[in-house]
């Protein structure tokens, strides 16, 4: 049989440790978040159910999501420290099992942990942060939305661009609105209208007192359309002009690595935040597997303090793994470093320091 019983035995603490880590924090984090929400929950036309249906499990899936290595630490260190202040790790030792074979059930569910949480973290908790932020957006935090409404160019195809002067997000109307076509550089076809809105029920945009100039080297033809007005399909909607502060979070794997290629051939330079994103939710659950060696390292040796210092240490690693993370983050969005650097750094430093401490106890 694969698993033996030293496997079942530790694979067993490890996840009962971890999932009763969770429901603490989760428990904390909820009395916290509807003490500071409860005016916001009473002055606005929002129902129990919502709150209890729509909210607060999105936000406890948000709050798992992101403190889901830090849970991993603290459940290795708690539970190791234990076994090596009840004298288990030393009995373990004593009947032949080497540092190797010992961090074998750590590994087993550290993958097990990084599976659930790579999943998670592309799928599911995207999902689960639509709900909570729209939420929010509705009734707690109305005036999030950062997108542009003035002087936006935008690629709508590889050589067309769209030019609005204004737009007006409530009822998804534009002034000054402009189609510029291209072949080679050179313009061909100019549209500009003095109006456009958004038909839902065509997914068109009609543009009112509109004028169409067409190019042919020398050559220019005029069309003039005032009082009239024309139905054109465009690749925009009005969700182009939505950018809240964490949209990204709202979006699964596909849907974002779909947004950020088609904004990158509208020639959109606000993107990193989104590639951001896509990156961290890969390098996150490979932080599982550093913390809880980590951890292991750390808490496997039997010393003066026992778990309290073993805990107060492990905090210490999580808060500082955490500042490091976000130290790095602030730099990659500055553009001082790649993206891909700002967020697998803080892994490579702390594998690094998993290395040499995993490499220690083993002596």
């Amino acid at each position: 049989m694969f698993l033996k019983k030293l496997d079942r035995y530790i694979i067993g603490k490890f996840l009962s440790t971890f999932f009763f880590t969770v429901l603490i924090f989760i428990l904390i984090a909820v009395v916290i978040d509807f003490s500071e929400k409860v005016e916001k929950f009473i002055k606005e036309p929002v129902t129990s159910q919502e709150i209890a249906f729509q909210y607060y499990p999105s936000f406890i899936l948000f709050i798992t999501g992101l403190l889901w290595p830090l849970f991993t630490l603290i459940a290795v260190i708690f539970f190791t420290s234990r076994m090596a202040s009840n004298s288990e790790i030393i009995s373990i030792f004593n009947a032949g099992v080497s540092y190797r074979r010992f961090m074998r059930p750590y590994l087993l569910t550290a993958l097990l942990l990084t599976g659930i949480y790579l999943v998670a973290s592309h799928y599911v908790i995207p999902n689960g942060n639509k709900y909570m932020l729209d939420f929010i957006y509705t009734y707690i935090d109305k005036n999030e939305d950062k997108g542009r409404t003035r002087d936006v160019h935008l690629f709508v195809a590889p050589e067309t661009k769209v030019y609005i002067r204004n737009y007006r997000k409530r009822d998804s109307s534009a002034r000054d609105f402009r189609i510029e076509q291209f072949e080679n550089s050179e313009m061909v076809k100019l549209v500009k209208a003095q109006q456009a809105e958004w038909i839902s029920q065509t997914k068109k945009w009609r543009l009112r007192n509109y004028e169409i100039r067409t190019f042919n080297g020398i050559e220019e033809s005029l069309f003039l359309g005032m009082g009239e007005a024309m139905d054109t399909t465009l690749n925009l909607t009005p969700d182009d002009f939505i950018d809240y502060r964490d949209q990204q979070s709202m979006m699964t794997t596909p849907q974002l690595t779909s947004y950020i290629k088609r904004q990158e051939q509208r020639g959109a330079s606000n993107l990193r935040k989104y590639q951001l994103e896509l990156n961290r939710r890969t390098a996150e659950p490979i932080t599982i597997f550093i913390l809880t060696f980590i951890g292991m390292a750390i808490a496997s040796r039997k010393i003066r303090g026992g778990i309290g210092l073993h805990l107060a240490m492990g905090i210490g690693i999580g808060a500082i793994f955490i500042f490091l993370a976000r130290f790095s983050i602030v730099f990659a969005q500055g553009q001082s470093i790649p993206v891909w650097l700002g967020i697998w750094f803080p892994n490579m430093v702390f594998g690094t320091i998993a290395i040499i401490l995993v490499s220690r106890a083993q002596k």
